[in-house]
């Protein structure tokens, strides 16, 4: 037997957390921490190592699927497949135009450095295709507030955590998520620290987060209200400590509008909407500012609102009145290995392009973090005067995942030709034409780029296919430059030989003074953290270098932030609000499969809800239970649970696989979709960003039957 270990790391979240992986003859048999890692030295959370049993996974998928009836699939060769796809592909494309072709990209894929540029070269190469993503689920808010912020998509700060002395975390729940949109390892022992030599952390949630358990305190909100809260903080600071007065004149335009803005919303009139009273917004808006170094971030709880661009503005502007933007202990910028990461993503804070539709203005696609509303797509897809006939879904489940799951599958079932890309027969998968084999995060060569600008300790990791891809699985740069090839397009293949694979990446590296042969050869470059202090001399990239703080692109949604506010105190007293929850043995759905994570009571998903609320209802612990929104309802069984904060409620998303017939543990343990019961179609976005509304849902909750 021959037996060899492995460096590579973990493509689940964004730490990129280093493993030492096992090979027997070839096979991948375990995955362990890597303790000699430089940056995450050793810690690796539990779905990191059950990488190993989504790799081993008999329900993976292994060969070509070609769908011959509803829910009956047979299997083919990788030539009758493509070649089956490019005839039907050129077939729609020359009757309809490439605005009949679609493509979605799942989460999964931004953990994949070769996927970007093979299946953004194809998608571009047909045409004006129309382009969706998880994205608009999950975090398009950011993109479009860091633009109008920063003038770039790129810019995003993260808090200085090792040496702040108040840290405000809103709709983060480290513990569970090892946060987001900041690449950092163990982030609860890292807050534990913080917490030891004295700084003080509050966590925004409507829930007392697993979290605090560990380091730091919770501050319950109403979901769907962060955005007033930061504007009551903001009217507090300039009301009474002041706004750094260095700070706003030497880098900031537009103070006395953004002043004149935040007035119209003090603690006092926010206090209602919120469930923060007066006092507590006052003395957290005043313990903030105080803070000799203060740092603050957001995450997707938040980003999920309906204002979720607005909250990222106001976040940045919380950071830069204080003086804690580009301070040490404030909020920093790290722009890793790629150096003209904040100029790539360079936009304006003056006014943005939108499309008009016919279900609605929307953000125009393109460029960094922006792309169609997901939340659309079905309409899109179903419109009768300009329909969509042909879609690539790749490594995502828009069916669950996607607000409205019964019209996205109406949408879906519709199309001429499906095709999925996946590693698994997913609810999504099981409507395609066609569902191809991807190779898994073991079984390719990958960079982990995801964490540029986002790292608390920048470093770039290069890992070779750990094992050879198993049966027929094919990585998507080989897919897509073959099915280019087969219909004439550019393609990878022109050249014959090996293609260059790594050539923008190459590129990226010499930005640093690095190249693809060094990090091959060294496997983990680490890097040097950036200057705080350099952020508005070489980061932000707005014309005059000066943050603006009231920019006219927000204007918009500056007036749809005042009328949602007037919507919110129209609220019956008493109005649950439904929020969706991840926990530590889901991520999204990629982790539905696997029996490890179904074990103790983790078969299924539950509705959770304070204990005042079930009383007020007559509603006890383990009755079945109807939620009901505007947008469809949901069987569930109850959970009472201290937790929430009183008026919200909340289920854990990522279940409802009652469909995946490939996938036969997500079935038998199929669990609730949550997303049925969220907004879909006209209406159910941001328009700034095409940010989908996901959070804050007012719902109803009653007995199934007569207790």
């Amino acid at each position: 037997m021959t037996i060899q270990h492995k460096r590579t790391f973990c493509r689940v979240c964004e730490p990129s957390c280093g493993m030492i992986a096992t090979v027997e003859d070839g096979r991948l048999t375990a995955l362990q921490p890597d303790r000699d890692h430089p940056v995450t030295k050793g810690f690796v959370c539990h779905k990191g190592i059950y990488g190993l049993d989504i790799h081993n996974d008999p329900d993976r998928l292994n060969v070509p699927l070609r769908r011959v009836g509803p829910g009956q699939f047979e299997e083919i060769s990788w030539d009758a497949a493509l070649d089956g796809i490019a005839a039907a592909l050129a077939k729609i494309i020359a009757r309809d135009g490439a605005r009949a072709v679609a493509g979605y990209r799942g989460n999964p894929s931004a953990f994949n450095a070769l996927f970007g540029p093979a299946w953004g070269g194809f998608m571009s190469s047909l045409g004006d295709v129309r382009m969706f993503s998880s994205g608009t689920q999950d975090a398009a808010n950011k993109p479009a507030g860091a633009e109008a912020s920063f003038g770039s998509r790129t810019v995003h700060t993260i808090p200085d955590i090792e040496h702040t002395d108040f840290l405000l975390i809103f709709g983060e729940n480290p513990a569970v998520s090892h946060m987001t949109y900041m690449s950092i390892a163990d982030p609860v022992g890292v807050l534990r620290e913080a917490e030891a030599r004295g700084a003080r952390i509050v966590y925004v949630n409507p829930r007392t987060i697993e979290t605090a358990r560990f380091a730091g305190k919770v501050q319950h909100i109403r979901p769907d209200t962060d955005a007033y809260l930061m504007a009551a903080m903001l009217h507090e600071i300039d009301r009474t400590t002041g706004f750094d007065a260095d700070a706003v004149a030497r880098h900031g335009r537009n103070v006395d509008a953004l002043r004149s803005f935040v007035a119209a919303y003090p603690a006092e009139r926010v206090a209602g909407i919120t469930g923060i009273d007066a006092q507590t917004i006052r003395a957290l808006a005043r313990d903030y500012a105080a803070a000799p170094r203060a740092g603050i971030h957001i995450a997707t709880g938040v980003n999920m609102g309906r204002q979720g661009t607005q909250a990222y503005w106001l976040m940045n502007m919380l950071a830069f009145v204080t003086g804690n933007l580009g301070r040490r202990g404030g909020n920093i910028f790290s722009p890793g290995f790629y150096t003209r990461s904040a100029s790539a993503g360079r936009g304006s804070t003056d006014e943005a392009d939108y499309l008009e539709t016919p279900f609605g203005t929307v953000r125009k696609p393109g460029g960094v973090g922006i792309t169609l509303p997901g939340v659309l797509m079905a309409d899109m897809i179903l419109d009768k005067a300009d329909p969509i006939r042909a879609m690539f879904i790749n490594a995502g489940n828009p069916v669950l995942s996607v607000g409205g799951e019964a019209h996205t599958r109406e949408a879906l079932e519709s199309l001429e030709l499906l095709v999925c890309v996946d590693i698994y027969r997913s609810p999504t998968a099981e409507l395609a034409h066609y569902v191809l084999p991807a190779a898994g995060a073991f079984e390719r060569e990958d960079v982990n780029a995801l964490g540029i600008g986002l790292q608390h300790q920048p470093f770039v990791q290069y890992t070779d296919a750990v094992v050879e891809p198993a049966f027929e699985r094919k990585p998507e740069w080989w897919i897509y430059g073959q099915l280019a090839r087969r219909m004439g397009l550019p393609s990878l293949f022109d050249d014959g030989g090996s293609p260059d694979l790594w050539g923008r990446m190459n590129a990226m590296l010499r930005s640093s003074g690095y190249s693809m042969d060094q990090l091959r050869r060294d496997e983990i470059i680490v890097l040097e953290p950036s200057d705080p202090e350099a952020f508005f001399e070489t980061v932000i990239q707005t014309e005059d270098k000066r943050v603006d703080c009231l920019p006219p692109v927000l204007a918009e949604a500056r007036d749809r932030m005042a009328a949602i506010f007037e919507e919110l105190e129209a609220e019956p007293a008493g109005q649950l609000k439904l929020i969706t929850r991840r926990d530590g043995y889901m991520m999204n759905t990629w982790y539905a499969n696997l029996p490890k994570m179904k074990r103790k009571g983790r078969d299924r998903n539950f509705l959770l809800m304070h204990p005042d609320d079930a009383h007020s209802r007559q509603l006890r612990d383990g009755i079945t239970v109807k939620v009901r929104s505007p947008w469809g309802e949901r069987e569930i069984e109850l959970k009472v649970d201290a937790d929430m904060m009183p008026g919200v409620v909340a289920i854990n998303h990522g279940w409802g696989h009652t469909t995946a017939a490939g996938m036969r543990v997500a079935r038998a343990t199929a669990g609730v979709n949550a997303n049925a019961l969220l907004p879909s179609g006209p209406g159910a976005y941001e328009p700034v960003s095409n940010q989908a509304h996901m959070t804050g849902i007012s719902v109803e909750v009653m007995p199934v039957r007569l207790i």
